[in-house]
């Protein structure tokens, strides 16, 4: 299964996604800062499992149509930094859906997420991190589950990967940095948290108009069956 995850930097980047989609043939499309009122129900052979409402730019996931099948999705707020509290840029922090891949024959947990800015202490991105988690295994209880994303999360990550571990996840960063925009903040933003999966590569791809590049996740989940 191949994943891309890109934060579109306020919709910018959004006329990238057919061509990303197209050349990778990618299976599941999680997106951040999109326009989620304007975004297209289908993009090649992905369609629009669902979009967050209440976030001024916000998170979608796509999925191919005919391989997987959709039985529930849901937006989660978390806790809110100060610049949340403030200037409101996100209420909902996670979009994540319960899905059976038809092909293969087992249900698998796939998540969008997008972290607190830098203004906030990373313990608050640990925090959001942690939590998410939590939904994640309240939707899927016992499944595979992946989460892919903007973390905010550049430096002091060996921490973070140790925590992850210690509650039975791992922590997968890219192969290149995913962010370009300032000199000085430039690093691994973006990464994949698993468990029940087997993660094959996690690439950086080349930089469209976001200041995040996209990247892409090579993922196998360990079988799990159908439930009934």
């Amino acid at each position: 299964m191949k994943l891309i995850s890109y934060n579109l930097r306020k919709n910018k980047a959004a006329r990238e996604l057919s061509v990303l989609a197209e050349r990778h043939d990618i299976d599941v499309l999680c997106l951040q800062e999109a326009d989620t009122e304007s975004l297209a129900p289908e993009i090649g052979e992905l369609r629009l499992i669902s979009a967050t409402t209440q976030n001024r730019l916000g998170l979608a996931l796509y999925a191919r149509h005919e391989r997987f099948t959709i039985h529930e999705a849901r937006s989660f707020s978390l806790k809110k930094s100060m610049h949340d509290r403030i200037l409101q840029p996100a209420h909902e922090r996670l979009l994540a859906a319960r899905v059976t891949d038809t092909e293969k024959g087992h249900d698998f947990v796939v998540a969008s997420f997008h972290a607190a800015p830098l203004t906030a202490l990373n313990s608050l991105r640990r925090h959001q991190i942690n939590a998410a988690l939590e939904r994640l295994d309240l939707l899927g209880p016992g499944l595979p589950s992946l989460m892919v994303g903007d973390y905010n999360y550049p430096v002091f990550q060996q921490r973070l990967m140790l925590e992850m571990s210690d509650l039975g996840y791992d922590l997968s960063l890219s192969d290149a940095r995913t962010y370009a925009r300032y000199r000085m903040f430039t690093g691994h933003y973006d990464f994949a948290t698993s468990t029940g999966f087997a993660v094959n590569g996690v690439n950086t791809l080349p930089q469209g108009v976001s200041d995040h590049l996209p990247i892409l996740i090579q993922a196998e989940p360990k079988l799990v069956p159908i439930a009934a």
